[in-house]
């Protein structure tokens, strides 16, 4: 039988899979892009994919944007049929939203490289393996609750709630998908933004983030492997 494609969602031109992509070519995983910021239309059954990702995007789930509450309608369908739901920061605070989190302003903006730390539960341990902690990217200024039978498991110092997990679904509030060129383009459409930020203790210059990904890439990059591969596994083939 025939795997369905991964659905993967984009919300800004800037901000499309990375990491993800290619790991799902690397494991001749089928995925097709929809282009919300091109204007693609939400399909409204979840049944038609393996899995759905939400990547990042500018915006606020919050927003009046004609497409989000179709997209929470399908986020909805979809974990009610139990097909994997995978958030990217803006795709982490969609899921939470549409299943009964709130979505609000972090204490923080928090932009660049900084520290999370791993829960410590069996959920956790499942997802992450022996990682305690690792440099991920961040790039928000909001943040998300977990949804009722969400499980936490991580953290960083500025922002409390940085990934859950229902099930075989994974909402993330930080970035594991980046790549150099997304955060080349990422500095450049966002300059105005980090230097209205610079006073915060959480905002990095463009200089330290591109100075530091070529370190801090590669272990980010076995994040992301360790998490893309136990979310292939609720996928059914």
């Amino acid at each position: 039988m025939k795997l369905k494609p991964v659905a993967i969602f984009r919300h800004a031109e800037t901000e499309g899979p990375g990491y993800f992509a290619l790991f799902l070519n690397q494991h001749a995983i089928p995925w097709q892009m929809i282009h919300i910021d091109q204007g693609d239309a939400v399909p409204a059954d979840a049944s038609q994919f393996s899995g759905l990702v939400f990547m990042g995007g500018p915006m606020s789930v919050n927003d009046a944007l004609p497409w989000i509450p179709q997209v929470l309608a399908l986020i909805r369908d979809a974990h009610a049929k139990d097909i994997p739901l995978l958030g990217h920061c803006l795709g982490g605070q969609l899921i939470s939203k549409a299943l009964g989190g709130v979505v609000s302003k972090n204490p923080v903006k928090e932009i660049g490289w900084g520290l999370v730390s791993v829960a410590d539960n069996d959920i956790a341990r499942q997802w992450f393996g022996d990682i305690r902690s690792f440099d991920s990217f961040h790039w928000h200024g909001e943040t998300f609750s977990l949804p009722q039978g969400a499980v936490h498991l991580l953290s960083s110092a500025h922002c409390a709630n940085q990934a859950y997990a229902i099930g075989k679904h994974l909402a993330l509030q930080c970035h594991v998908e980046m790549t150099e060129p997304m955060i080349r383009d990422w500095c450049e459409v966002g300059a105005d933004e980090v230097a209205a930020a610079s006073g915060s203790l959480a905002v990095q210059s463009a200089e330290v983030m591109q100075q530091q990904m070529h370190d801090k890439l590669p272990p980010l990059h076995h994040v992301a492997e360790h998490l893309y591969r136990h979310w292939l596994r609720g996928i059914a083939h």
